[in-house]
């Protein structure tokens, strides 16, 4: 898939599927444009993107919990680049814990960066994809968005909130040129897992089917501007929900091992 000269915006790009993501995009002949909190992070990717694929790549310091700093930033983006053709909210966050034990803090972190902080930036940009009537819209949901199982009651609702925030998106935008994926994937490989899981337990017990995140990138830039409905990985694991949603009561006792991992 080649798209030279398309601008992607990305989220929490300074590291794992993120970080990926934008070496896809340029060796696709996008433009990248990163968007995360460590600064140092995103200089150290531009240039290896720009040394690596000779694309000039670009970023911007966001707190993503911070809607000043949201809208100021998009406002820059607008003002110094003109069309964007596509915005990839990847940006998240997990802490897998019982619900009893879960801290007030840790809820309000996970649904400001995992939902609010994705239809914000969803609204910021919907405008300008509908004056245009083109772009390309992509968020990174979850199979957890699909299957809650326990110790992600709170980082499960978020990802069943955004699955569904991206469905109505995508029936409001019917008849339009504005695409709208939902990624909706099983763990990866990534450190994602040093917040949501510090102690290691989930990773261990999961280890080997963690996706490779180069692989998730991959697959997220073949499809960009296809208008590909949903993207889930893996197989197994969305044939997985598909029976869940049809036998619930059944696979919930039949899996109870499985689904305690955390």
């Amino acid at each position: 898939m080649q798209y030279k000269g398309k601008k992607i915006v990305v989220t929490g790009a300074s590291s794992g599927i993120g970080e990926m993501l934008v070496k896809k995009i340029a060796a696709n002949g996008g433009i990248p444009i990163m968007l995360a909190r460590s600064i140092e992070k995103l200089r150290q990717i531009q240039k290896q993107v720009e040394e690596e694929y000779r694309i000039k790549a670009f970023y911007y310091q966001v707190d993503l919990t911070n809607h000043d700093e949201m809208d100021d930033v998009v406002r820059v983006i607008r003002t110094e680049h003109g069309k964007i053709d596509a915005l990839v909210n990847n940006a998240g966050i997990g802490v897998f814990q019982y619900v009893d034990k879960t801290k007030w803090e840790d809820v309000e972190m996970m649904f400001q960066l995992n939902v609010l902080a994705v239809i914000r930036m969803t609204k910021l940009f919907l405008p300008h994809f509908l004056e245009n009537n083109d772009g390309h819209i992509v968020n990174i949901a979850s199979q957890a968005g699909k299957i809650s199982t326990p110790k992600s009651a709170v980082y499960a609702s978020t990802k069943h909130a955004i699955l569904g925030f991206t469905n109505a998106l995508r029936q409001e935008l019917m008849g339009k040129s504005i695409h709208v994926t939902a990624v909706n994937l099983g763990p990866v490989k990534t450190n994602f897992f040093s917040h949501a899981d510090p102690e290691g337990s989930y990773q261990k017990n999961v280890g080997k089917y963690m996706l490779d995140p180069e692989k998730v990138a991959e697959k997220i830039a073949n499809h960009l501007f296809t208008g590909k409905r949903e993207i889930n990985m893996p197989l197994w694991m969305d044939f997985g929900s598909r029976l869940y949603q049809l036998f619930p009561s059944m696979m919930e006792k039949a899996l109870k091992k499985q689904f305690n991992k955390k």
